[in-house]
């Protein structure tokens, strides 16, 4: 694998790892985090999400969050939403770029949202004609794209025909979620073949999660595969809240440390990261000890 070759990180610790957390973090405490993360110099960074305080409590303060953070120059600063009224609040807080999200599993989208496949495409296609409208780009995230906690597994025919109305809806970036981590490498050929005639394989992101120690060898393969985009989440923060045995994000850290090893560029200062996470963990140790 050549030296010369490169990765692309989106840092999602701020939104998808903190979402999971039963111990509210402050808002000046998510603040400092991404202000932090911002000195490392990523891709970009997913802030936080705006969705109703009764579903994830966690990120209640994304407007509050999106107006105190120092923005770096280079860095696209993001926000996932799940429906027009999220939008409106992502667009008044001045998101960079726009994230949506469904499943590629019919059993997690209605345990998730209780609505169908069909319909969250439906309601999203409104959200994304909007975003698009305002000149901003938007991440299509389907999760469940290898296996389910209710379906079992997932087929890429499954997975395809959800990222292709995605891609007709407008969406400019797929973002492809093993999201309770039961991936192994093979899992990428099966995946990326299915897709090969509607998205290459540089085309595609991939939201790794770390349940069964895999996530690392799944991301050589998928490189070797051609991907070159990754989330990856500061000290393997998070997890889906609604997915059952999927407590964690694929680590920055460890995700820096495999691209330095395959001499694979990244950009990313991995210094400036483990401080983040360090800062981050002594701020969640104070908020359960003030519990």
């Amino acid at each position: 694998m050549s030296a010369q070759r490169a990765i692309r990180i989106t840092e999602v610790g701020p939104r998808d790892g903190l979402q999971n957390e039963l111990v509210a973090i402050s808002t000046a405490a998510k603040i400092a985090f991404i202000n932090a993360l911002s000195n490392a110099n990523f891709a970009e960074i997913e802030v936080t999400s705006f969705v109703r305080a009764d579903r994830i409590a966690q990120l209640a303060d994304a407007a509050a969050v999106m107006a105190g953070i120092t923005r770096a120059a280079g860095t696209v600063y993001s926000a996932l939403v799940p429906n027009e009224r999220g939008l409106d609040g992502a667009l008044a807080a001045g998101a960079e770029k726009i994230s949506v999200f469904v499943s590629a599993s019919e059993s997690f989208s209605q345990r998730n949202v209780n609505a169908t496949i069909h319909e969250c495409l439906e309601k999203l296609s409104l959200v994304v004609r909007r975003a698009r409208a305002a000149k901003l780009p938007v991440r299509g995230y389907v999760s469940c794209v290898v296996k389910c906690p209710y379906d079992g597994a997932i087929s890429a025919e499954q997975v395809r025909e959800v990222c292709a109305q995605l891609l007709e809806m407008g969406v400019t970036e797929l973002d492809l979620g093993d999201t309770i981590g039961a991936a192994v490498p093979d899992d990428m050929d099966r995946l990326l073949a299915g897709l090969q005639t509607l998205a290459a394989p540089k085309d595609i992101t991939l939201h790794l999660h770390n349940t069964s120690g895999r996530a690392i060898a799944v991301a050589e393969r998928a490189i070797a595969l051609g991907v070159v985009s990754f989330d990856c989440s500061a000290g393997g923060l998070g997890g889906c809240p609604y997915a059952p045995g999927s407590p964690g994000n694929v680590a920055t850290e460890d995700m820096l440390e495999m691209a330095a090893r395959l001499g694979i560029a990244t950009g990313v200062n991995a210094e400036h990261v483990r401080a983040a996470t360090d800062q981050l963990r002594q701020d969640m140790v104070s908020a359960r000890a003030q519990r």
